[in-house]
């Protein structure tokens, strides 16, 4: 009896374990929005959207850097954020088909209010400097600020690292002629088609690890 209720009981954990699961959606870390979001959430991990939209956004933190930061109580970026950006505008150039958005924060010093305000000034000065580059506004938004409330590092003083603005991908833009098709795996994968090209020198192709032609006197 006592190996029975055992058993009973495992099953019972299993079972727990499994429904907890169930409570994450898949796509769930990319940003759902507001009212009509869970909706249009559903149907982009059904047609594959979201996970393609999820590969790029990590894809992006990998090969650039996708945070910038301000001075205290600031939102003007500096020279060093500017060449960050100018990076991202770079990297961003590569997929016209799609957005982004660029999301403020602040360090824990002032109010929440007056925070949640400069969080959004720096995520607006972000967008305005990547329009800057090239960057079409409409596939850039800054639609939310974190203020105070994620901090990297938590502590009451003032903190560089907390006070920042990052950008990350958001989705595809609509009615493009690639999307209509689902062509998100081509889109993202474009580049790494175009980067295998051999290059060529001279008007000839550059082979890596020929012999080096012999000397013509």
């Amino acid at each position: 009896m006592a190996t029975r209720e055992k058993m009973r009981n495992v099953i019972l954990c299993v079972g727990l374990v499994a429904l907890a699961g169930c409570n994450t959606p898949a796509g769930n870390d990319m940003f759902h929005g507001t009212l009509g979001q869970p909706t249009a959430n559903n149907v982009a991990v059904e047609t594959g959207q979201k996970g393609y939209a999820i590969d790029l956004s990590r894809r992006f933190a990998k090969e650039v850097h996708n945070t910038v930061n301000f001075a205290f109580d600031s939102a003007v970026l500096d020279p060093s954020a500017q060449a960050i950006l100018r990076e991202q505008a770079t990297w961003i150039r590569q997929f016209p088909e799609v957005r982004f958005r660029v999301f403020g924060y602040t360090d824990l010093v002032g109010s929440e209010a007056y925070n949640k305000t400069l969080g959004m000034r720096r995520a607006r000065a972000v967008v305005a400097y990547l329009a800057s580059q090239g960057i079409a506004r409409s596939r850039l938004e800054a639609v939310v600020s974190y203020g105070k409330t994620q901090p990297l590092i938590p502590v009451q003083a003032p903190e560089r690292a907390n006070r920042r603005a990052l950008t990350d991908v958001s989705g595809f833009v609509k009615n493009n002629s690639m999307l209509l098709d689902g062509q998100y795996a081509a889109i993202i994968y474009r580049s790494y088609v175009a980067s295998a090209q051999p290059a060529t020198v001279g008007g000839s192709v550059a082979t890596s690890g020929a012999a080096p032609a012999a000397p013509t006197k």
